[in-house]
């Protein structure tokens, strides 16, 4: 029988600092077994190595009491199955994870079976290595019984013969494994390497043909926006949390409640920090998290970002930098939802069009900027399209790519030419509504978008005679329209749909420096993706020159569509 590891409750507990694991069936015997084993642990890097009966918080006995507490003594099989613990840093998470593995192979009853902890960085990975060997070597009850080979960062159990490896994430190395335990360290980094999903999903399957086996992820929340694998688990544990889903795993967050995040004097202030801190006065402590508060303030609002994400675990929208545009500062207070293609060509008196990109290894973009016929504000909507070839050559990029697939903010296309032609299809909505001024495009390399233009019946002329598609100059000759761009942001006079790809792609922008200028260029952002965002200073650029509504184009249509 499935339990429910919901926990609906989870913003009182945080307030009334309680313990995140819900009630739960759990065999106590069992579980208290657990938590004995791991209390008399000892701490080998804190002065006067004491256990953790003493040094640890009963937060974390609470997840160890129910990890081993849920397995059936009679079927062997355990109904919690993963654990995902967001927790911030300075909370013990390693020595914690640490322990909790060689805990694991102390229970384990299964004869040559295999645990593994795995860590981003072979530094994370020895000091995971040097917590659970030191409280080995402080023990000489474990010393008699556990062998520690530390050439190979692995402990042998001498009787059952069962070992646990901590290493390194390598998924090569981790294909093929068959472990009885795994805990994965600082999840949303793994996230972030080529083919880390595929290695997590050989893991499940290795773990299959054993009923006792557990996977845990132990990680903080990330300096950017979450992505790849990183963002599934977590998307995940958050549905079953909430009672949303059900499953096998224990979600246990450490994160502030979404109205305290969203408001930066709620999360800046540090009554809110022991919410998250759930082992406060022990590794860590208010004072010192204030202390280095006010230096990450002090020194950058890209540093705060990065500190508030790491020790608060304040999920960022925009991973802002000291070379960010200035317009990523204001751009997600503009969100408005449901700013689509549909309700732009509703609402606008006039539209034009920016497009730019569309290399094998680039993204295409489209952004459609339309000035509302009531209010006269500007109204954004972008879209942008791959092609497969850009997951292989981009791999750093690959896990946020298929994200947005999967929130309908890209289209991977199959082949060549269905990217331009579906954008085509796109544009060609706007002009049939009688709402299409011009169309502003990087003037290189945009031969396959004319193409597609033309084909699908956009004219290359509109009815005063004026060339429908028209080049913007770039490099230095668009800090004018991104300048623009920022003020109608900081007016208030400029919405967006608040979409995941345009807070990316406005997150990935880097300005550079050129004269008494500012270059946003793709070179400056390297690998990171900004097409839909160029795009948008492209369909800016013609609407900054405030064009007239397109009414006299009326008249050219028998059928005028209004979506």
């Amino acid at each position: 029988m499935t339990w429910d590891l919901s926990c609906p409750d989870w913003e009182e507990r945080l307030a009334g600092r309680r313990s995140l694991v819900p009630d739960l069936p759990i065999d106590v015997a069992r579980g208290e077994r657990a938590v004995a084993v791991f209390n008399k642990l000892r701490l080998a890097d804190v002065p006067g190595t004491p256990t953790l009966a003493d040094a640890g918080g009963e937060w974390f006995r609470d997840i160890v009491r129910a990890l081993f507490g849920s397995l059936d003594p009679v079927t062997r099989q355990r109904a919690i199955r993963e654990l995902f613990l967001l927790v911030p840093k300075k909370n013990s998470k390693t020595t914690n994870g640490a322990l909790l593995m060689l805990t694991a192979l102390l229970l384990n009853e299964r004869p040559n079976a295999s645990l593994i902890m795995t860590a981003p960085v072979q530094d994370v990975a020895q000091l995971a290595f040097d917590a659970a060997a030191g409280a080995i070597a402080l023990d000489d009850v474990l010393s008699k019984k556990l062998h520690v080979r530390e050439h190979l960062k692995t402990i042998v159990h001498r009787e059952t013969k069962a070992e646990l490896q901590i290493m390194s994430f390598d998924p090569a190395a981790l294909t093929g494994q068959k472990p009885v335990a795994v805990l994965v360290d600082e999840l949303h980094v793994v996230a972030k390497m080529s083919k880390a999903a595929s290695a997590i999903r050989q893991l499940r399957g290795g773990m299959l043909p054993y009923p006792e086996a557990f996977l845990a992820f132990i990680t903080t929340q990330s300096e950017e926006a979450p992505a790849g694998v990183f963002r599934a688990e977590l998307l995940k544990a958050r549905a079953i949390r909430d009672g949303r889903q059900r499953g096998a795993m224990l979600p246990v967050l450490y994160e502030l409640p979404e109205a305290i995040q969203k408001k930066q004097d709620a999360w800046r202030d540090p009554a809110n920090w022991s919410m998250v801190t759930p082992n406060a006065g022990k590794s860590i402590t208010i004072d010192r998290l204030v202390q280095e508060f006010e230096t990450a303030r002090d020194t950058s609002e890209e540093e705060l970002r990065a500190w508030a994400s790491q020790h608060l675990n304040v999920e960022i929208g925009l991973a802002l930098r000291s070379d960010s545009w200035a317009g990523a500062l204001i751009w997600e207070q503009q969100a408005r939802a449901g700013l689509t293609l549909a309700e732009l060509i509703r609402r606008c008196e006039v539209i034009d069009v920016g497009i730019d990109g569309g290399g094998l290894d680039d993204l295409l973009g489209l952004a459609a900027t339309g000035r509302d016929r009531e209010t006269g504000e500007w109204l954004a909507w972008c879209k942008a399209w791959a092609h497969p070839m850009v997951l292989e050559r981009r791999k750093s990029e690959a896990p946020k790519l298929l994200d947005l697939e999967k929130a309908g903010e890209i289209v991977i296309v199959d082949q060549i030419g269905e990217d331009v032609e579906q954008l085509a299809q796109d544009v060609l909505q706007i002009y049939e509504a009688g709402l299409l001024d011009k169309i502003g495009v990087d003037p290189s390399g945009i031969g396959a978008v004319l193409d597609a233009l033309s084909a699908a019946g956009i004219p290359e002329k509109n009815a005063k005679g004026e060339d429908m598609i028209v080049g913007i100059p770039q490099g230095y000759k668009l800090n004018g329209t991104i300048k623009t761009t920022e003020r109608k942001l900081a007016e208030g006079t400029l919405w967006h749909g608040g979409t995941e790809l345009m807070n990316w792609c406005v997150g990935n922008a880097k300005v550079e420096p050129k004269g008494n200028a500012i270059l946003i260029t793709k070179q400056a952002s390297g690998t990171a993706k900004i097409d839909p965002l160029m795009a948008l200073f492209n369909a800016v650029a013609l609407l900054s020159l405030n064009p007239k509504p397109v009414d006299d184009l009326a008249g050219f249509f028998a059928n005028p569509i209004i979506v």
